[in-house]
């Protein structure tokens, strides 16, 4: 018996995509059509799995059994995570989803989240 090797972590890389953003899905079976993209707002972000769960997108169905006062029973339809690189944040000015750069404020002291389209500042 030898002993578990222990995983390593994920590679430490800022995610510029944050919770509460609005994000275009690039790939997979709720992309939406050509001329209408599927967006959805971000609900949560997990930095461990790289994944990231949009509101009203990938929609699964899981069969739960009551387990107490108070819980649904019955076929349930919840929002499952996507991975990271399906999604890309949405420009409303450039109008699709934009690759995402970093700048300096103009006091210096905080990090600006930049379209790399129009070169606009996105969100807070």
């Amino acid at each position: 018996m030898g002993k578990k090797k222990k995983q390593p972590e994920p590679a430490k890389k800022p995610f510029n995509i944050r919770k509460g953003d609005t994000v275009v899905v690039l790939s997979g079976d709720s992309k939406g059509t050509p001329g209408k993209p599927r967006l959805g707002k971000v609900l949560a972000v997990n930095m461990k799995k790289w994944t990231v769960t949009v509101e009203k997108v990938n929609f699964i169905k899981r069969h739960t059994k009551s387990r107490g006062a108070g819980k649904e029973t019955g076929i349930i339809e919840k929002e499952a995570p996507l991975h990271i690189s399906k999604v890309a944040l949405w420009d409303a000015k450039a109008g699709k989803g934009v690759r995402v750069g970093m700048r300096r404020s103009k006091d210096g002291k905080t990090r600006e989240r930049i379209s790399r389209a129009t070169g606009e500042v996105l969100g807070t």
